[in-house]
Parts: structure tokens; C-alpha cells; sequence
């Protein structure tokens, strides 16, 4: 008596990983360009909203007294008479005027920016996933593979969105020498970091100074 045939399980599909075939340039597997992560903006907000709150409540009281035959406050029957009596010249119109200007700028920067520069985007190996990361732990990593060099005593990393920076001191062996070591290892670990948009690297050796 033959045993009924049991379903076979389907085959794993291949595990979504950071690939060769995704460009330097921030290109993931769909083709789009990676962008960056925009930042929620939360003290900006809150502030604003605050304000716009707190001005509307008060004003909207004011009027509710008003029309309850009630005296208006003393700041605003001031602030009526001073607005009809002060010309546009005049330095306090025009600095105030020149400080709103400046808030709305500044809003407006904020909300057409992105925000976030401490969070670099890595490239996208699969389309629902967003991966990014830090700048301190980028220049962590690296710091750590130059240290592996033969010659380093001490590493600075200074990694920015489109340049990775690297002074390094050697107490030992020809500056050129460690130098090559250090680009070759430091290139390695840029590429490894998986980043959608690759930094250029710039690497110094210096001796170490003297004392004294």
C-alpha cells in the first residue's frame, strides 16, 4: 500500500541583501532614487502652534468681552492707538516687520528641507524597506578598520554626505606607505557601509607632534 505523496514545501526565495548591482549614485533594485529622511520638525511645530494658539485665545477673549459690553484690555486699545498713530517708517515698524519677515523664512526653510543630516540613507535592496545611517556610527567603523593598519597610533574620522575625511598619525614606517594601507582598507569599509550615495575619501598621515 503505497503512502499518499506529501506536499513539498516551496523553495526560500532569495534573503533581500545589499547588493553590488545597486549604483553609488543612491539607486535601489526599482531603479528610484534614494532620498533623504525628512525630520518631524516637532519644537519648530509645537512652538508655532503655541503662538497661534495662545494670540487667537487671547484675542478672541478680548473681542467675546468687548461684545459683552465689557472695557477691552489696556494692551490692546495701546496697540490700536499706537498702530494709528505710527507711520510705515518708522524704525519699530520696520524692525518688526523685518523680524517676521525672518520667522517666515526660517518656516519656510524648514518645511522645503529635509532636515536630519546626521542620518546618512543606505541603498534600498528591497522597495518596502528604508534603512539609514548615523554619521557618528559610520565614522565609528571606520575609525576601527584604520586602526587595524600597521603604523596608526591614532585615527580622526569626519564623515559628511559627500566626503569622508581621515586624519591618522603614524609613529612608525614611511607616511606613503601607511597612507596606501589606510585608503585601501578605508575604501573597503565605505563600499561595506552599504550608503546610497558613496563619499569620496580623503586620507592624511602625519607624524606624531613633538613635545616639548
Amino acid at each position: 500500500m503505497t503512502s499518499p505523496e506529501q506536499p513539498t514545501a516551496p523553495a526560500p526565495g532569495p534573503v533581500p541583501v545589499l547588493g553590488a548591482h545597486d549604483s553609488a549614485e543612491g539607486r535601489g533594485t526599482e531603479g528610484g532614487r534614494v532620498r533623504r529622511f525628512w525630520s518631524v520638525r516637532r519644537i519648530p511645530a509645537a512652538l508655532l502652534a503655541a503662538a497661534v494658539l495662545g494670540g487667537a485665545g487671547l484675542l478672541l477673549y478680548d473681542v467675546a468681552a468687548v461684545r459683552a459690553d465689557r472695557t477691552a484690555m489696556s494692551w490692546r486699545r495701546e496697540l490700536a492707538d499706537d498702530l494709528a498713530t505710527r507711520t510705515l517708517d518708522d524704525t519699530v515698524t520696520l524692525a518688526a516687520a523685518a523680524f517676521v519677515v525672518l520667522v517666515g523664512v526660517w518656516l519656510l526653510v524648514l518645511a522645503c528641507t529635509p532636515g536630519l543630516r546626521k542620518v546618512l540613507p543606505m541603498r534600498r535592496a528591497h522597495p518596502d524597506v528604508r534603512a539609514g545611517l548615523d554619521r557618528e556610527a559610520a565614522a565609528l567603523a571606520l575609525r576601527d578598520r584604520a586602526m587595524e593598519v600597521s603604523g596608526v597610533q591614532s585615527v580622526k574620522v569626519k564623515v559628511g554626505r559627500a566626503k569622508v575625511g581621515v586624519r591618522a598619525v603614524s609613529h612608525f614606517r614611511p607616511l606613503d606607505d601607511v597612507r596606501a594601507d589606510v585608503e585601501s582598507v578605508l575604501a573597503g569599509g565605505v563600499e561595506e557601509l552599504g550608503l546610497a550615495r558613496r563619499p569620496a575619501l580623503t586620507v592624511r598621515v602625519d607624524r606624531p607632534s613633538k613635545k616639548g
